[in-house]
């Protein structure tokens, strides 16, 4: 198990770029896979995560070529995927397990995957139920609640899903699904997620409807290669805004994040805590919006958070609970159940280490009560495996009263194998 020391800053100043978007990189490789024709791709993120789906898009035939710079993807068109002579496996992420998952089901062919020892905990019967609905034969763990899943694919019919909870990943891997089935594929939820697929979609000439509740793809259009740039990954970007917020005499420009819509609830609520963020030079680079980010160290205080803006910021709370941690009064969070299935369950996690950090925590089944303070406690503090755990305990260890200790680090290189340096480069002691 691998562990880092890191002592406590005077500030956080000066420019950098954070490493490109995690889902978009991961939809680049789907896509670009599927359609006719080379997808270039530059900006991609070369994590363990978005390198779990590229390595399963070979296993299925496709010609996949990184020159260090560009990704280029040789498409074998809707139907070109070849049947993998192994198991897939998706290591530790999510995304790649519940969106292949999707794409699997539509081809005529039979496939496994699995993943890690963390990912083999998470739920999957929130795809795998739809993707049954739609004519997949899915098997696995627990009543096919678990991975692996054996997919056996093909003869999709479209179907109105209306899904429990707001999630990307459910929604897109039906999305992928869809556009192997016959008529309409609707899914609805209960607020809109990120939507960066229906982005992509459209970008590689999918017929995609979005309304006010959803997204309805049709089946059978064959998609065409892009050109595909990649912002960078607002998810790494929240916790050198965190940093800088809470970090007194600090000043931090971000370069080229992308800030659309569906993902910016963490500026959203770092603004109503009293955040000094400001959005330079605002653009479209793919079909996304795309700026910098110029943020200052601030005073915040505690707010109440909770509704639609939840889904916006979902994997950004570890980061937003050390900002609480920082803010004058109480931060509730709600509507955030989604956290207790992530890498693992984050509202206990952070609710833990916050406590032992000397913070005063109250845990809700849906969220957590933070009451701030000017001082946290130093010591040692377990990541639990999960990567945004491990760099917001990591943040936090620039406003402690001594050093931090973060154990079990190795997981961070599954979204940002350059935080470490990247944030060495910008505390100043």
């Amino acid at each position: 198990m691998t562990s880092t020391t890191i002592q406590p800053a005077t500030s956080v100043r000066g420019e950098i770029v954070v490493p490109g978007d995690k889902s978009i990189s991961h939809r680049s490789i789907m896509l670009g896979a599927i359609a006719n024709g080379d997808t270039t791709v530059r900006g991609f993120l070369r994590g363990e995560d978005n390198m779990s789906t590229m390595h399963a898009f070979r296993a299925m035939g496709v010609d996949i070529r990184d020159d260090g710079e560009t990704i280029r993807i040789v498409g074998r068109g809707l139907h070109g995927l070849t049947e993998p002579g192994d198991v897939l496996d998706c290591g530790n992420s999510g995304t790649t397990i519940r969106l292949i998952t999707g794409l699997l089901a539509g081809q005529s062919f039979f496939s496994v995957v699995t993943g890690d020892q963390y990912l083999r905990k998470r739920p999957m019967k929130r795809v795998v139920e739809p993707l049954s609905r739609m004519g997949a034969r899915i098997a696995g763990r627990n009543n096919g609640t678990l991975a692996p899943l054996a997919i056996t694919g093909g003869s999709l019919k479209g179907i109105d899903y209306v899904s429990p909870v707001s999630s990307a990943q459910i929604k897109s891997s039906l999305m992928l699904a869809g556009l192997y089935a016959e008529g309409e594929t609707t899914v609805s939820e209960p607020s809109l997620s990120r939507d960066h697929s229906e982005r992509m979609f459209r970008l590689f000439g999918a017929s995609v409807v979005r309304n006010e509740q959803g997204v309805t793809v049709s089946g059978g259009v064959e998609l065409t290669a892009q050109e595909v740039t990649v912002p960078g990954d607002i998810s790494s970007a929240a916790f050198f805004i965190v940093a800088a917020l809470i970090t007194p005499n600090s000043e931090l420009l971000i370069k080229n994040v992308g800030v659309n819509p569906s993902r910016t609830g963490v500026i959203d609520i770092l603004q109503a805590m009293g955040g000094d963020i400001k959005l330079v030079d605002e653009r479209e680079l793919s079909g996304e919006p795309v700026a910098d980010i110029l943020v200052r160290s601030s005073r915040l205080k505690g707010i109440s958070i909770s509704g639609s803006v939840v889904p916006r910021a979902i994997d950004e709370f570890p980061a937003i609970c050390i900002a609480a941690a920082r803010a004058e009064g109480v931060t509730d969070i709600r509507d955030a159940r989604e956290l207790r299935v992530k890498e693992t369950d984050r509202i206990t996690a952070m609710a833990g280490n916050l406590v032992k950090m000397g913070i005063m925590v109250t845990e809700t089944d849906d969220g957590m009560d933070i009451t701030g303070s000017d001082r946290l406690t130093g010591g040692t503090f377990d990541s639990s495996g999960d990567h945004r755990i491990a760099m917001s305990m990591s943040v936090a260890a620039l406003v402690a009263s001594s050093a931090i200790t973060v154990t079990d680090i190795g997981c961070v290189a599954t979204s940002f194998p350059t935080f470490f340096p990247l944030l060495e480069k910008v505390a100043s002691r």
